[in-house]
């Protein structure tokens, strides 16, 4: 018989780190451990990344579901946690885990053996100009060849003076640029935004307006040189025929993935399906996950087979964050040999 328990935690981060919403100190998340009741000592352990105030299952209630679903964790489908996202990703974890030993080896490839790496982009956190452009020098001499760069809470100008700077010193083919402005343009100066965005040759542009604008979304995506990123649009599009209504409505470029917030690596999947019937292009992000939760992102993703560069960085913003087998090498993911 299966038992389950559930444990809260919060990771501080090493310094404030600023987003459009505005400055982020610390982020709760929850642990959840899957067993058999005649073999207790073999754990499965996932991770239900809540995100307080973006999560679509940050809601009242959500810690009496972790109880009801670990109190019934025999009779748990993911099907019945489609609409809990977060809880659905560290439930369907923990039992990846809990069927490969309890390793944290929860999708075996290559790349669990050491043998393959992700490329991945590195991520510009918002701050004051002189504090991004620091970090964005100290990327580009670490070697990373796309660049993410969080826009959208100082100064408009100053943050195309920043794409400016590493345009006058790396071509396209050189530096690849994407911007994330978390829904921070309005309706009325998106389009125009864009236009000024378009000199610097971004690879795409995430989230330029708020959610839930399907028809200002689709007319940015038809109207605007640079390509488009679906990100926080896909939060709480829980159900398959909503997913494609709003592919087929928005004709996005690209979606962005984050299980945690999409639907669990299931709900993650399908969009990736429906994304293949509309020629719309993917990769995938965390979502401020843990060492936990990110090694198990980073393993289903290099199953996925795409060598597009993805938003897997983040396992280095917190004090106190858990040990974890990936390591960081220039600008790629790595798993440490022998780690199970």
């Amino acid at each position: 018989m299966l038992r389950a328990s559930w444990q809260k935690y919060c990771l501080h981060f090493k310094e404030p780190s600023g987003t459009s919403r505005g400055i982020l100190t610390d982020k709760e998340t929850y642990f959840i451990r899957i067993w058999e009741e005649c073999q207790p000592r073999v754990c499965g352990l996932g991770e239900c990344a809540l995100f307080r105030g973006l999560s679509a299952d940050d809601r009242p209630g959500y810690e009496e579901k972790l109880r009801e679903v670990c109190w019934h964790i025999g009779d748990v489908t993911s099907s019945d946690l489609r609409e809990w996202s977060s809880i659905r990703f560290g439930v369907e974890m923990a039992m990846r885990d809990l069927i490969n030993g309890g390793l944290h080896l929860y999708y075996p490839s290559p790349f669990t053996e050491g043998e393959q790496a992700i490329e991945i982009n590195g991520l510009i956190w918002m701050g004051d100009r002189s504090t991004m452009l620091r970090r964005i020098q100290e990327k580009l001499t670490t070697g990373f060849r796309c660049i993410k760069l969080k826009i959208g809470a100082i100064d408009f100008d100053a943050e195309l003076s920043l794409l400016k700077y590493i345009r006058q010193s790396f071509s396209r083919d050189e530096v690849e640029l994407r911007v994330d402005a978390n829904g921070a343009f309005a309706p009325s100066e998106a389009l125009a935004k864009l236009g000024a965005l378009a000199r610097f040759e971004l690879h795409s542009v995430e989230q330029p307006v708020r959610q839930g604008q399907w028809e200002i979304m689709a007319g940015l995506c038809r109207k605007t040189e640079v390509p488009i990123a679906l990100d926080e649009e896909l939060i709480g599009v829980d159900f398959a025929d909503r997913k494609r209504l709003l592919l087929e409505t928005v004709r996005p470029h690209y979606i962005v993935l984050k299980p945690a917030l999409c639907g669990g690596f299931s709900g993650a999947e399908e969009w990736i399906r429906l994304a293949g019937e509309y020629q719309t292009g993917w990769w995938v992000t965390s979502a401020l996950e843990s060492n936990i939760g990110l090694n198990a992102l980073a393993q289903w993703t290099a199953t996925l087979g795409t060598d597009m560069p993805q938003g897997l960085g983040t396992g280095q913003l917190f004090t106190n964050n858990l040990p974890s087998p990936l390591v960081q090498v220039g600008c790629q993911l790595r798993m440490e040999k022998n780690s199970f």
